[in-house]
């Protein structure tokens, strides 16, 4: 089969003999790296997948079995639009970017490998929870997720070779040679090195994880660099399915562990997750997932705006002013041991603003889930902890704060962690729950069934053929 009819593209790759050669060398390394660090024990199964065939609003995904090696990972950039123009920054009007400018390549290049690198990793991280599936409506949902990474992936890799050269074909192949958690070729990101080998992990991580993606992409869909706009934009379309897996997931164990407290206070006793457990979990990915962000105060955001790479979440939809040559932001910062507000430049305080952004709708998914446990007669309700807890990146790395974000010492933090982050005990208590649920319409005790099935099939269908 041609390469251009094995990967579906609307990208010319007929016509285009120098990117062919140049994907036709790094397609069987891809394929090494999907069979050695892609989903174990399923490769020769048949899935019920959707498979990008196009970029029409109506029409483009198709839905049939496929085993995951012949998945056609496809190249989509939404349409061009004609006479696009930067929409912000300095170059504000100016002709949009068809190929990377010389003054940006570096910056550009960084954002596109940094995004790129995301992708695999997770596709490592969940490698082995097949095995552990609550039902087979989750499990096809896990390999959906892990092949549209895959073709994210190689959306971000048609960038790197189509637009880098050289340096773009030696980033490509390096994002097939890190591995997530490796001490000694770890991913770029730490988030994306964190253990995700339970199913309450992975549905925080397509919750928190993932949505910080969604910001992210939307953040560069409207990036001068038309080529990374326009596959950004088709990019976003696949990732809601994926924040739709992790936020009804949780909302489901959410559910389920409500009704077991009705049978039992003790929802252990019943083989139920405990909401204190359940609390913990969102405290560490949600924690991890804002350092994604970046540092509250970044010269680098800033450098970014003023190029016309990267802006804020609809940039175009949301705000009237596209330049912010003037205008601050106040940020809580620590200085000489306290919490104190500092004025910052707008442009510098971007990630800050993507990061409110993100926290608005996470806690719009957090009243969901309250209104679930509300639903099923029970008082208790989840939050989200303090932006400045668990930080690891940023004005508030290095120091200790409880969930409220007050200030405490390293001493008081260590004292009372295992209240507020999972703990081993926790860890093994989850995973005691993992057990293989593998009969069409059958289900896990600990999490509840979903409302529907999936594009008209009911939840009973055998949406893997084991």
């Amino acid at each position: 089969m041609e390469l251009h009819e094995r990967i579906p593209n609307n990208v010319n790759l007929s016509g285009d003999k120098r990117l062919q050669r140049a994907l036709e060398k790094w397609l069987p390394n891809y394929l090494d790296w999907w069979r050695e660090m892609g989903p174990e024990g399923f490769q020769d199964k048949d899935v019920w997948l959707r498979t990008a065939v196009s970029v029409e609003p109506d029409g483009w995904a198709n839905f049939d079995y496929v085993r995951m090696p012949e998945y056609r990972w496809g190249i989509f950039l939404k349409p061009a639009e004609p006479d696009a123009r930067v929409g912000f920054g300095d170059n504000l009007g100016q002709p949009a970017y068809q190929e990377v400018p010389g003054e940006f390549r570096n910056a550009l290049r960084r954002i596109v490998v940094t995004q790129a690198d995301t992708e695999p990793a997770s596709v490592e991280q969940q490698r082995r929870l097949g095995q552990t599936c609550p039902s087979l409506y989750d499990l096809r949902n896990l390999f959906q997720v892990n092949v549209e990474e895959g073709r994210h992936l190689w959306a971000m890799v048609y960038l790197l070779h189509g637009y880098f050269g050289r340096d773009g074909r030696d980033e490509a192949d390096a994002l097939l040679e890190r591995r997530s958690g490796n001490p000694d070729k770890p991913r770029i990101l730490e988030a994306f090195n964190q253990p995700c080998d339970d199913w309450l992990n992975f549905f925080c991580f397509t919750m928190f994880t993932d949505r910080d993606g969604k910001y992210q992409l939307s953040a560069l869909a409207e990036s001068g660099f038309e080529p990374l706009a326009r596959t950004c934009q088709f990019m976003l379309t696949e990732e809601a399915h994926h924040l739709f897996v992790g936020e009804t997931g949780v909302g489901r164990v959410v559910r389920r562990t409500a009704q077991l407290m009705k049978q039992n206070e003790d929802v252990r006793e019943v083989g139920g997750i405990p909401f204190d457990i359940i609390q913990r979990y969102i405290n560490y990915w949600f924690s991890y997932s804002l350092d994604l962000f970046g540092g509250e105060i970044s010269s680098n955001a800033a450098d970014f705006f003023a190029a016309g790479l990267k802006g804020r979440y609809q940039e175009q939809k949301k705000y009237d002013e596209h330049v912010l040559a003037e205008g601050s932001f106040t940020l809580p910062v620590i200085e000489d041991g306290r919490i104190s507000e500092r004025e910052v430049p707008l442009r510098n305080a971007l990630n800050e603003v993507l990061r409110g952004e993100y926290v608005r709708d996470c806690e719009r998914a957090l009243e969901r889930w309250n209104k679930y446990v509300a639903e099923e007669g029970v008082d208790f309700r989840l939050r989200l902890p303090s932006t400045r807890f668990h930080r690891h990146v940023g004005e508030y790395a290095g120091q200790h704060f409880d969930l409220d974000g007050e200030i405490i010492t390293a001493e008081e933090f260590e004292a009372r962690q295992d209240e507020w982050l999972p703990t081993r005990a926790d860890r093994e208590y989850v995973q005691s729950l993992m057990h293989p649920v593998t009969e069409p319409g059958k289900i896990a005790n600990w999490i509840a069934p979903p409302a529907t099935g999936i594009k008209g099939k009911p939840f009973e269908f055998e949406y893997v053929r084991l």
